[in-house]
């Protein structure tokens, strides 16, 4: 029997018993498909199903050799004999997840030609639940019907719905907020202005043919914007919800009664659909996913700009204001509400110096998860002395900061310089770390005058010289001590601030401690990974980092550090949880309020001394 090269080329891999064997291999290599077909057509058996099939070709009966019949039979009486004896067949090659230019196909099932070879099943798909929600986490039932409970009960008796003076209820037992938020959760849901907020859905009124609307806004055609028009009926602000064809009545109210503007026939609102609709709040609460959220998330939500995605100063500035207006320890402020002002930046300042470590003014929900800010909101609600919430919220600490900036403006201007600042700390600063604060290295001045700095700055200058073991400190002075700004210290830039310092002991008869020594002292402290510099890493895995700063700039810190008074080391182990700043803002208040007694006792009349000093005999 002849055959040609292009018949061959022409066959199927599947009439070899090849399944893996694809097309285009034969095509690719005819000489080896022609000694393939030859040795395939000497079986005895392909011989005789060859002989066959001619035969039953030539009478013109139906074949039954196509590799793609479904028939049982075609699978079973008409299959090709293998070219591999049984018992004898290889096993299949590994199979690429890439794709093998030699796998065309992939045969689900057995095949119909009777082939020995195994057949690789496809894996089967598994379904994987969903994980990710854009809007998040829709809200389960049995959590959603507890929630609508705790809201019927606050709403109940309310058909109008609730004013701003009563949401502090809702904000601090259904969606868990502390109080304080109550206000700007209340302008987050009413969006118009209504001053109200109900908690049921749409309610439609049908008003009756030929009613008077008056206060029409946002119709400059009568098939104008009808979503965002509103007018008003009696006192009731409405907006229409679907038009009809009736009669508009266009009316002004002057002094002397109202008149008919105008007449547009053909149409009028037919359904009424209140503005603020009874689902306002449960839209925003539960259909907007609120309720799935966590606290952090939630406020930061509510806080932000709907566009942003960070919070800015401005943000806090309601929250703010509530606070000053409604916490028992803060009532004595509403008497001068220029000091509300001052306790409010100082508050939003202290938030950002710890929590916006980018400095960037912009703060992210990732830093405010990081950080302990909903903690010491949560805790400024419950506690009525505010000076006991010593994060962020602490009257003294703020008249502390706002007392010392105080005494350096001699001017009271509101902006401090060099020769103010090297006053703080009754000269405790050097020379060169103030150049190098108002060079402006650490931290850009929000002071728009040159060479001031204003209270804001002098905010974050304050928190890291009185606590120099907080990271946001390490890294304020460290970039001041870095002169060249490649992220190491080395012993020129530690030498260089250190000989101000050895100069003023000289100055103040104190015995001298020599660099190289104090060289030593830091490498002992520190423990650094490399003995020749010291990195931030370095500082911030050290609890003494903060003596480091103070021996190159600050002598009165660095005397105290040398003496080590035994009585303020038991006062830090007995009070742990108390940072340095803690304990220095205490210190502080209590010199400030007795100077203060002090002022006020001297300026007082003598009958009214007298009179404190009395004998009780």
């Amino acid at each position: 029997m002849e055959t040609t090269t292009s018949d061959v080329a022409m066959l199927d891999a599947e009439l070899l018993q090849l399944p893996e064997v694809a097309a285009l291999d034969f095509k690719s290599y005819p000489d080896f498909a022609q000694k393939l077909f030859d040795q395939w057509l000497s079986l005895p058996d392909a011989n005789k199903l060859v002989t066959s099939l001619v035969n039953d070709a030539k009478t013109g009966a139906p074949l039954n050799i196509s590799g793609n019949s479904s028939s049982a039979n075609a699978a079973t009486g008409s299959s090709l004999p293998s070219m591999f004896p049984a018992g004898s067949t290889p096993p299949l090659s590994p199979r690429s997840s890439t794709g093998s230019p030699r796998v065309t196909k992939q045969r689900v099932g057995p095949s119909n030609l009777g082939s020995p070879l195994k057949v690789v099943s496809e894996p089967i798909k598994e379904l994987i639940p969903q994980f990710y929600f854009q809007n998040g986490r829709p809200v389960p039932n049995e959590l959603k019907e507890q929630c609508l409970i705790r809201i019927n009960h606050f709403f109940y008796g309310h058909s109008d719905g609730l004013q701003i003076h009563d949401f502090k209820s809702i904000t601090k037992e259904v969606c868990k907020l502390p109080s304080f938020f109550s206000t700007v959760l209340f302008r987050r849901i009413d969006v118009n202005s209504t001053n109200f907020v109900t908690r049921r859905g749409k309610d439609y009124k049908i008003l009756r043919r030929g009613a008077i609307f008056y206060g029409v806004w946002g119709w400059s055609k009568v098939l104008g914007d009808v979503k965002h028009a509103f007018c008003y009926c009696g006192k009731q602000r409405i907006l229409p919800s679907r038009v009809d064809f009736f009669l508009v009545y266009f009316v002004d109210f002057g002094r002397r009664g109202y008149k008919i503007l105008r007449t547009v026939a053909g149409f009028m609102v037919f359904g009424i659909e209140c503005e603020n609709s009874r689902d306002a709040f449960l839209n925003y609460w539960i259909n907007g996913n609120m309720l799935t959220l966590d606290l952090a998330t939630q406020i930061f939500t509510i806080l932000k700009q709907p566009d942003l995605k960070y919070l800015t100063q401005e943000n806090f500035k309601p929250v703010l204001r509530e606070l000053l207006a409604t916490h028992p320890g803060l009532e004595f402020l509403q008497s001068t509400p220029e000091f509300q002002e001052r306790y409010a930046e100082t508050v939003i300042y202290r938030i950002f110096y710890y929590i916006n470590r980018s400095g960037n003014g912009h703060l992210t929900l990732r830093e405010l998860k990081r950080g302990n800010l909903i903690d010491a909101m949560q805790h400024a609600d419950e506690e009525e002395d505010i000076n006991k919430v010593l994060r962020y919220f602490s009257y003294e600490h703020f008249y502390v900061i706002y007392c010392k900036f105080w005494e350096l403006d001699t001017d009271h201007d509101f902006l401090i310089d060099k020769e103010n600042l090297i006053r703080y700390g009754n000269h405790a600063l050097t020379y060169r770390i103030v150049d190098r604060i108002f060079s402006q290295v650490a931290r850009k001045f929000t002071s728009k005058v040159e060479g001031k700095m204003g209270y804001e700055d002098f905010v974050y200058f304050i928190l890291s010289e009185e606590d120099k073991s907080s990271e946001p400190s390490l890294e304020y002075w460290f970039k001041c001590i870095d002169l060249d700004g490649n992220g190491i210290l080395t012993r020129n830039e530690m030498q260089f601030f250190y000989e101000e310092q050895l100069h003023r002991m000289e100055c103040m008869a104190q015995e001298p401690v020599l660099f190289e020594d104090i060289l030593c002292q830091i490498i002992d402290m520190i423990g650094p990974e490399d003995d020749g510099y010291i990195t931030l890493r370095d500082l911030k895995g050290c609890k003494l980092s903060g003596s480091v700063f103070n021996i190159l700039f600050n002598l009165n810190k660095f005397m105290a550090f040398e003496t080590r008074d035994p009585f303020l080391i038991r006062q830090e182990r007995e009070n742990p949880t108390l940072t340095e700043w803690d304990r220095f803002a205490h210190r502080e208040y209590i010199r400030l309020s007795m100077e203060e007694d002090v002022e006020d006792a001297s300026n007082g009349s003598a009958e009214v001394w007298d009179e404190s000093l009395e004998a009780p005999f």
